[in-house]
């Protein structure tokens, strides 16, 4: 199988567990809600149980519980993971949070659907996705959420900014699903991409949503670095966004298919 580019890599993974990045998170947009009517469409089989794996502090699992009988949400990260639980919906009856590995973690399965965003970019695939078909109902489906947000007008002025401050010096640009694929480890049945949504929130708020991602760790950014990449970002979109208020165009994309 060919290795997972480099900079999809443990050591870049692991600073989803920094308590900077757990911090920053609830800055980064939530889902649109049509994600979740489009995950419980995928699930056909009773009783109607879902494993989101890489749970972060629960963008998929907390809002999927209305829908569903049960959510066993993984995570590696106890920071995420006790972050998660203190947010809206954390404490729902039918939202039980697992401490571990993807790879290792003991579960009670099987499992309707499996979800995974984000965070499926760290796990060792060629584990993961064998451990995914075995967990899953007979007909059940992996469905893999990425989140997006359609292109602001300082997009271009913005890449130029990202570049020499991200501590991921490895980084490319890549498609998870074409990743997955092309090693043979998933097999796509379908996708569906929700219509936009807005979302606004302060400057302020937008700029910390960077160090939420990867290569943008507080921990792992001098002091001076991130002060300065703060600023850099905060002057150029001021300049479109005069009144202080970020308006974002937040779209969910759900794939969904066999793992292999």
């Amino acid at each position: 199988m060919l290795p997972k580019p480099g900079h999809l890599g443990p050591e870049y993974g692991a600073q989803f567990d920094d308590a900077s990045v757990v911090e920053a998170y609830q800055y980064r947009p939530l889902y649109p809600a049509e994600v979740f009517a489009i995950l419980s469409e995928l699930i056909t089989a009773e009783p109607r149980t879902v494993l989101d794996a890489g749970c972060g502090t629960g963008y998929v699992a907390r809002y999927l519980t209305d829908y569903v009988d049960r959510v066993d949400a993984v995570d590696i990260s106890a920071r995420m993971i006790a972050k998660g639980q203190a947010l809206p919906g954390g404490d729902h009856p039918r939202l039980r949070w697992l401490h571990g590995a993807m790879e290792t973690v003991e579960l009670a399965q099987p499992y309707a659907l499996i979800t995974a965003g984000a965070s499926l970019h760290w796990m060792a695939w060629d584990v993961v996705f064998g451990r995914f078909r075995q967990l899953l109902v007979p007909g059940g489906f992996l469905a893999i959420i990425v989140d997006g947000i359609l292109p602001a007008a300082w997009d271009a002025a913005l890449s130029g900014i990202i570049a020499p401050y991200s501590t991921n010096r490895e980084y490319q640009p890549y498609d998870v699903i074409e990743e997955v694929t092309q090693r043979s480890l998933f097999e796509k049945h379908g996708e569906k991409l929700t219509e936009p949504v807005l979302f606004e929130q302060s400057i302020d708020a937008y700029v910390e949503s960077f160090h939420a991602r990867n290569g943008f760790s507080r921990d792992r950014m001098t002091q001076e670095a991130a002060a300065e990449f703060d600023e850099r970002v905060k002057r150029l979109v001021a300049t479109y966004c005069p009144d202080g208020v970020v308006q974002l165009q937040v779209v969910g994309e759900v794939t969904w298919g066999i793992p292999l």
